[in-house]
């Protein structure tokens, strides 16, 4: 199970280094990533987020191009990650991936899969769905398919497999944290941070001691 986040083309971007990504692909989320991983994914969590505001409804767009770029994701009080938790079974190769629409910033809703006839929707087109049954869970890569490929597995492995999701997504973020503070202005590192503990549904990190970022 690995945390993964919608890519979006870099081409042409040039507030941050950023490494090169096939579009529609997906960036698994950890605390591996180089620098440039990390500036594409922030880069593409923000692209998530970069929608004029309504007249009244959030600030205006500053004039800057970065703080025009990271507007939305400093103003929206929802935030939205286009991506999801990928699931690969190791032995038949099959790929549980999130569908359309569907975002990392409710990942925890996972957990209602645990609970006794637990049945979640991870987006659409495929339409991915994850049930238990009893002690088994049942991940169906398209439950609009009758000949969907599936994944099963127990109950106590998908617990495991979710703690692991919970330590990558805390590693990725660990990293923005260093990332932001020499790549973003001094102002926006710290507002920039705590958004994406909430794209991310996670608790906003400590800054690092002085000389460790």
């Amino acid at each position: 199970m690995q945390p993964v986040l919608e890519a979006h083309t870099t081409g042409g971007f040039a507030l941050w280094p950023v490494a090169e990504v096939e579009s529609f692909g997906y960036i698994p989320l950890s605390g591996e990533l180089t620098s440039r991983e990390v500036g594409t994914a922030v880069m593409c969590i923000a692209a998530c987020n970069d929608i004029d505001p309504e007249d009244g409804v959030r600030p205006p767009r500053p004039a800057d191009p970065l703080g025009s770029f990271l507007h939305g994701l400093l103003t929206f009080d929802t935030l939205f990650a286009a991506g999801g938790l990928r699931v690969t079974d190791s032995a038949t190769g099959v790929a549980f991936m999130p569908g359309c629409c569907n975002g990392l910033e409710d990942w925890r809703e996972w957990h209602h899969v645990l609970e006794d006839n637990g049945q979640v929707w991870f987006g659409h087109d495929p339409d991915p769905r994850a049930e238990r049954c009893g002690d088994t869970v049942r991940l169906t890569v398209d439950a609009e398919q009758s000949a969907s490929p599936v994944i099963e597995l127990p109950v106590t492995d998908l617990r495991n497999l979710l703690a692991g999701a919970e330590h990558d997504l805390a590693g990725f973020l660990a990293l923005a944290v260093g990332w932001a503070e020499r790549n973003l202005a001094n102002h926006s590192a710290v507002p920039v941070i705590g958004a994406l503990a909430r794209a991310l549904d996670l608790p906003t990190p400590a800054k690092p001691p002085a000389g460790n970022s």
